[in-house]
């Protein structure tokens, strides 16, 4: 019977490599910023209720997000559930250098494909539409609301250059907004009076690039001035900065924010200003590894010869770490162009609709739909990974 779900699945794909293809370069055309995925989402969305599924859209009170199920019809109350994970919001002046319309395409196009085939086996295809990973990370808001609680496997597959590996790993990544007031004054007449909320700021930057010096192995902290209210003839009384600290873990991110948040604190202090402080974005947490199930993505990537590298260190940052907490989750990055490029660049960018591309493409997304196939219908795997993730959960 599984053999027999594996194939209508793959003469699915075989059907719609046209339209995949149509589908991802349209998406990189018309590229929509984070939360406002209005036309992208609604399409994938159509496309799914088209295809049977029962679908929620909007979902989780998020306009541009979306929930499509399809489900064996065999009476089994209890069945094997994969959740396929789809992004699809792009950068500001870039568009999509981060390939979401060609991996959240690859996504969708696999879960249509598990769904052709779910009447042939005993379980439950989720498509999960995640938006603005880019920046809030619905996956964040979606794991708090227990969205994956019940899920076997929650994955996606990330668009990547020069090699494919499934051991991906992310940092944690916190995102906080500092605003330093201070008392307006004239610069020349009566400075004395005046509270330069831009020296507490700037003394603050100072502080921070101190605190580099100190961070632990692997960790990360980056900040931008947002805005600083005066002229060069008014002592400012307003500073606004965000700054990211990023960390392999929980405990790691939570130490470096805290010494963030004392340096505001000392250099307002010091410079006779006051501060506070928000978020300004969801916390992501560091990804939480399943070997089990990364075998599985590595075994099946190397059944269409992609060989995956080993031993990466974690570098950016994802709210599918979010997500692997609540059940087993991956994320593993497959090539789409041999050249080696950076992520978030117009290279990138066009990297996703060209030859190379669009070949990753199709064949990323039978890569995804063999993989749900799997867990859906090998006991013993769900099983292996299910252990791994309570192991590890529990030891956090």
């Amino acid at each position: 019977m599984s053999k027999q779900a594996f194939e209508k699945a793959h003469r699915y794909l075989a059907q719609k490599k046209s339209e995949m293809t149509a589908f991802s370069d349209y998406l990189a055309a018309h590229p929509e910023l984070s939360e406002k995925e209005y036309e992208s989402s609604r399409m994938m969305a159509e496309k799914l209720s088209a295809a049977g599924f029962s679908v929620e859209y909007p979902y989780l009170g998020l306009p541009t997000a979306f929930k499509a199920v399809k489900r064996s019809p065999d009476g089994v109350e209890k069945k094997p559930v994969v959740a396929i994970m789809a992004e699809y919001d792009a950068l500001p002046g870039i568009g999509h250098g981060c390939g979401h319309n060609l991996h959240g395409t690859m996504a969708l196009f696999a879960g249509l494909a598990v769904g052709e085939a779910i009447g042939d086996i005993s379980g439950e295809i989720r498509v999960i539409g995640t938006p603005a990973e880019e920046t809030d990370g619905a996956k964040v808001q979606m794991a708090d609301a227990g969205v994956f609680d019940d899920v076997d496997l929650a994955f996606m597959f990330h668009s990547y250059a020069g090699e494919s590996f499934a051991d991906y790993r992310a940092l944690g990544i916190d995102g906080l907004e500092f605003s330093f007031t201070g008392q307006t004054s004239h610069s020349a007449a009566s400075p004395w009076k005046g509270r330069s909320a831009q020296n507490g700021m700037i003394l603050f930057m100072d502080a921070l690039n101190m605190l580099r010096l100190h961070m632990h192995d692997y960790c990360r902290m980056h900040a931008i001035i947002k805005e600083v209210r005066g002229a060069v003839n008014i002592i400012p009384d307003l500073a606004v900065c965000q700054v990211e600290t990023r960390a392999p873990d929980k405990a790691m991110l939570a130490g470096l924010t805290e010494a963030v948040i004392n340096c505001a604190t000392g250099c307002a202090a010091a410079t006779n200003t006051a501060v506070s402080w928000k978020k300004f974005m969801r916390s992501f947490d560091a990804m939480l590894p399943n070997l089990a199930a990364e075998r599985l993505a590595e075994e099946t990537m190397a059944e269409y010869g992609v060989l995956c590298t080993k031993n990466h260190l974690p570098t950016g940052s994802t709210d599918v770490g979010n997500v692997s907490y609540r059940c087993p989750a991956i994320q593993p990055e497959l090539a789409i162009a041999s050249e080696k490029m950076d992520l978030h660049t117009r290279e990138f960018a066009s990297a996703t609709t060209s030859e190379e591309g669009h070949s990753a493409l199709a064949e990323g997304a039978a890569i995804m739909t063999d993989i749900a196939l799997k867990v859906l219908t090998e006991r013993e795997r769900r099983e292996d990974i299910l252990r791994e993730f309570k192991s590890r959960a529990s030891a956090v």
